[in-house]
Order: structure tokens, then C-alpha cells, then sequence
């Protein structure tokens, strides 16, 4: 979940009860977001594709599988801006009237009333309708088609109308996703390199090449400190952090303490990084310090591999470095990558020993809330055991909620409306079942299944006036799941990408609430025009370059400046 704002509420299957949403959190199938008053949320499904729902809007995510991703909108508005697809690919979105498959780029939006589904398409794109009971059928590029009813819908097709406030405001803000600075350092298939460029800037040092440094932290600060342990079906025991730029420096690369500070490494830029719940070293033992048996981690460090903790057997416990694309580390040694790394010879974690690095929780409370870091004394850590695989902490029905705290729950008449789809949803009840834990309330309605459609042939249509900037012509395609922004390629290693979850940062300025079905006036405030390109002066040398000593190119992070406040925002302060 890559940004809110307003009234947004968050359920995950497991939990008991809705919770708010939180900034950065890892989607796994069977989660349900709900924008109540004046919110306004985006989910980024692929390198190039953000979906967004403004206020009244229930979206959920009922599958995500190379190459597929597929969501249900039960009320409300949503938008699903795709500014490129790999061939193959394709979103779905199911509807109580009908399910659209869109696999083409285009700019695409679902209105959902009591009754009808509006859906419109903009920017070139096309997409296949399949009602209850009917045939599927194709929508082509700058069309609007109105399904009225469910089992045996009327369908009436028309030129789309012209981009309302919400729509150019969604144009604007992928626009400004396309084009960060950060992007020079980090792989296609990192996502939130705009919020690094907010909030930290870059540097060159020796033997790390160029690193990312957060700004506005405590002189104390470590990172994996500030957040909490979440459940993820999928992955297993995730780490969400509180900081807005706190997804791409927790889910890939390494950090490294630079003499009297932390930075980000993210290493050689490669093809196809791969997405981690955490990169930490987990140590375990006898009590130490905190008074009871601890469960305690640090960051792992330049080169370090990670022993999984999640997956299927044969992954779980072996040290992997699947994703990084800079030197194999074990020990402090570098060693050829063909080399076979028996995880009990691994004893050495570099950032173990940095001052305060090590943190824990008592074993009992993991992943039951936000973590209280309890430091460990120097002496202590030479008592703890790196933990090599699985862990032994269980998830209880706190450990589905990003937070706490009262939420606003989605009308009955919406959350309980079943959809129109060409596949049933995730099952995510053996999961659960596997952990001890049940399906709740918040389960997803009954669907309708029809047949998955056909690639029909749509007219080509010329695309539409772009009302903003093109995207950037150094972004790539990358994969529709886990990718990233684009960013130069580079040759290295080639792993197979891991489906993950979308992140960002809240300090964009928030939309207007979105038109729905009926048409709202707003008086507008400070439209403003897209923000200008990056600026070239004071750029730090390709990602991997080596500088002598420690020399050090900072940039202000906010060079870019920040989108444009859209119609009927009101005006915010800066970060």
C-alpha cells in the first residue's frame, strides 16, 4: 500500500476485527481495504501500474500470480492506471455487474453504485467485459460502457466523458511516481524511489559504492527498530516500518554503518531483484539482558546472506542471496558465488557488532504489536545464536493488524456484495489453519464465475493528449509483480522475482475525494502544474562506482520538489 490518506481501514484474513491502514504494507491475497471519509488510497501492482480508490470505495485483493493480478471493487470508485504491461500480463477487476480484464496499457475507472457499473477507459487502453451469464465482450479505447443489474445485465456503450478533477489528479501523481532521482541507484524492480528521494540523500564511499542516508533520525537510531512484525500469508513473519520511506531500504539491499552512521546499500544495480519479508540475522538464546528469553535481530550487512525463514521446505535455512547482485560475505570473507555455504558454518554478522545494532523483543511477545526494543548489551549478544531457519514464534490474530486503534468499517450493503469473476479467490483458510488461526467476519462474499475471456481484437484508436508529463525514457517494463521503477539496467545476476507488495510516501499531498457516480463540484485550490524533471547538477555517479576515501556527494532530497496539491485539497505544509 503505497499511499492513503483520509479515512482508510485495513482487514487481513485472521484478524479480528478492521484496523487503520498503515503506509507500506505488504497486500497479500484476501486483504480488503476500505476509503471511508474523505480517503483516498493506492495499491502499486507493477513497475507501472497503480490502482487507486477515493472515498466510499471497497477494494480488495483476491489473487496476485505472475503475470495476473485480481481485485474486487464492491462500491465505490476505483482507478487503475497502467503506463505499461508486459505481453502476457493481465489486471482483472470484478464487479457485483461484470469482471474486466484489462491487458493493454491505459488509464481505466470502475464506479460501482447500488445498482450499475460505470467503467471508462482513457490513454489508448482496451479491455474484455464478461457479465453473470453473458459473453464476453470488448471495450475499446476511449469508451464507457454502464452495466445496469446482475444476473442478466442491460449494457449500454458510449464515448467516455471528459477527465474529471480525481482522474487528472491519478494522472499527475503517476507521473511524479515515474520519474524519481533515485532511480539512477536502484533496480527496476525496487518500488519507492521516490520516497527515498524525500527523505535522505546519496552518497559515494568506499567499498559500499553509492548508499542511501535517511535524514531526521536520532543519533541512536539503528534501523529495523521503529515498526512492527507483521503475518503475511505468503512470506511469514514481515517487518513493517513507520517510515514513509520505509519499503525499499526493509525489503531489499543491505545496511551498512559508515563510520558514525547508517546507510542503505541497495549494491550493484541487477535485472530482476528479488523481494525479502525482512534482511535480518535472527539470534536467539539464553535470557540475557532484557530479563527473559529474547528473540532479538540486526540488519544484515554488505555481501550477507539471508537464511529464510519463510517458504517451502528446501528454501527454509538455506543461506540465499537471491536478489543481490554485489559480493557473497560469509564470515567477513568474500567468496566465489558457486561456492556451497553450510548455514552452521556461518558465525560472523558484521552489524552484530555495532553499538546498539542488536534489538529484541521477549520471545513471547514477538509480533503481537508495535515493537518496544529492548538494546542489548555488548556482553549479551555474545550469548545469542544466530537462528538458522524457521522461527519458532506463532502468529496470533494481532499479528494480522498493521496497527491499532478504531477503523471505520464499510457499509454491509458494500462489504458483503458478491462480484463477477473468472477465478475464485486465494485460499488463504490452510494457511491460517496451518498457524492455528481462523477466517473472521471480514471474509470475502461469494463470487459468480464466468469464463476467462479470450484475447479479442480492439480497434486502434489514437491516443488521447496527455494532460501531464510522458513517463521518464530511462523507465523500464520490468514484471507486473514485484518490479520496480525504472532505472539503467545492468548484466548481473538474473533471479526469478517474488510477487510483493506496493509501498510509498504520505507526504504527497492528498487528492480530491473522487467524483464516484454522482458528480461532486469542488471549488478548486492550488491546481499547479506537474513538477519540473529532476535536476541533473550534483548527481552521484553510477550505483556500484567506488570513490576514494569517503568522499561524499549529497543532494537535497528535495530537489524534485513534491505533485502539485490537486483541486479541492487543501493546502498542506511541507514535509
Amino acid at each position: 500500500m503505497s499511499y492513503s490518506n483520509g479515512e482508510v481501514s485495513f482487514w487481513r484474513p485472521g484478524a479480528q476485527d478492521w484496523t487503520p491502514a498503515t503506509l507500506n504494507t505488504p497486500l497479500a491475497p484476501g486483504d480488503v481495504l476500505y476509503a471511508g471519509r474523505g480517503g483516498n488510497v493506492e495499491i502499486q501492482v507493477g513497475p507501472l501500474a497503480f490502482v487507486r480508490a477515493t472515498n466510499g470505495t471497497q477494494i480488495g485483493l483476491d489473487n496476485q500470480e505472475p503475470g495476473f493480478v485480481q481485485l474486487r471493487v464492491t462500491g465505490g470508485e476505483a482507478a487503475v492506471d497502467v503506463r505499461q504491461l508486459p505481453p502476457g500480463s493481465t489486471i482483472e477487476v470484478d464487479t457485483p455487474n461484470a469482471a474486466f480484464t484489462i491487458d493493454r496499457a491505459g488509464y481505466y475507472r470502475a464506479g460501482v453504485a447500488q445498482d450499475s457499473t460505470t467503467f471508462t477507459i482513457h490513454r489508448g487502453g482496451s479491455a474484455t467485459m464478461t457479465p453473470a451469464g453473458g459473453a464476453a465482450a470488448p471495450i475499446g479505447a476511449d469508451q464507457q460502457v454502464v452495466l445496469t443489474g446482475t444476473d442478466s445485465p442491460q449494457v449500454a456503450i458510449g464515448a467516455a466523458p471528459q477527465l474529471t478533477a480525481w482522474d487528472n489528479w491519478n494522472y499527475q501523481r503517476t507521473d511524479y511516481l515515474l520519474r524519481p532521482a533515485s532511480a539512477r541507484y536502484v533496480s527496476s524492480g525496487v518500488y519507492g524511489a521516490e520516497a527515498l528521494d524525500q527523505h535522505g540523500s546519496w552518497r559515494t564511499v568506499e567499498s559500499y559504492g553509492t548508499v542511501w542516508v535517511p535524514a531526521g533520525v536520532p543519533a541512536d537510531w539503528v534501523p529495523y527498530s521503529t515498526g512492527r512484525w507483521i503475518w503475511d500469508p505468503r512470506f511469514g513473519w514481515t517487518w513493517l516500518d513507520d517510515a514513509p520511506w520505509g519499503w525499499a531500504p526493509y525489503h531489499y539491499g543491505r545496511w551498512v554503518f559508515v563510520g558514525s552512521y547508517w546507510a542503505w546499500a541497495p549494491g550493484p544495480v541487477i535485472v530482476r531483484p528479488v523481494y525479502a519479508p525482512a534482511l535480518v540475522v535472527f539470534l536467539g538464546g539464553v535470557s540475557v539482558g532484557v530479563g527473559v528469553r529474547p528473540l532479538c535481530w540486526a540488519p544484515l550487512g554488505w555481501g550477507e546472506p539471508v537464511i529464510p525463514w519463510w517458504g517451502r521446505p528446501g528454501f527454509i535455512g538455506v543461506a540465499s542471496w537471491h536478489g543481490w547482485g554485489g559480493p557473497r560475505v560469509v564470515n567477513n570473507v568474500v567468496i566465489n558465488q558457486h561456492t556451497t555455504v553450510n548455514v552452521t558454518n556461518i558465525t560472523v554478522y558484521k552489524n552484530v557488532n555495532v553499538t546498539n545494532a542488536v534489538v529484541g523483543v521477549p520471545a513471547e511477545k514477538f509480533g503481537q504489536g508495535h515493537v518496544k526494543v529492548a538494546r542489548i548489551r555488548e556482553v549479551d549478544v555474545h550469548q545469542l545464536k544466530p537462528v538458522r531457519g524457521a522461527l519458532e514464534a506463532k502468529p496470533v490474530a494481532a499479528s494480522m493488524m498493521p496497527a491499532t486503534g478504531p477503523a471505520v468499517k464499510p457499509p454491509a450493503t458494500i462489504h458483503s456484495r458478491p462480484v463477477v469473476a473468472t477465478r475464485p479467490p486465494h485460499d488463504v483458510a490452510k494457511a491460517l489453519e496451518a498457524q492455528g488461526l481462523a477466517g473472521t467476519a471480514g471474509s470475502a462474499p461469494a463470487q459468480r464465475l464466468v469464463p476467462e475471456p479470450e484475447r479479442v481484437a480492439v480497434p486502434s484508436v489514437p491516443r488521447e493528449p496527455r494532460p501531464a508529463r510522458e513517463p521518464a525514457p530511462n523507465v523500464s517494463a520490468g514484471n507486473a509483480g514485484p518490479a520496480g521503477r525504472g532505472s539503467e539496467e545492468r548484466k548481473g545476476t538474473v533471479e526469478r522475482p517474488i510477487p510483493a507488495a506496493p509501498r510509498g510516501s504520505p507526504q504527497i499531498p492528498a487528492p480530491p475525494n473522487a467524483p464516484g457516480i454522482e458528480e461532486r463540484k469542488r471549488n478548486p485550490v492550488e491546481r499547479g502544474t506537474p513538477p519540473p524533471p529532476p535536476g541533473a547538477p550534483q548527481m552521484a555517479p553510477p550505483p556500484y562506482a567506488n570513490a576514494p576515501g569517503m568522499e561524499e556527494r549529497k543532494r537535497h532530497p528535495a530537489e524534485r520538489g513534491t505533485p502539485p496539491p490537486p483541486p479541492g485539497a487543501p493546502q498542506m505544509a511541507p514535509p
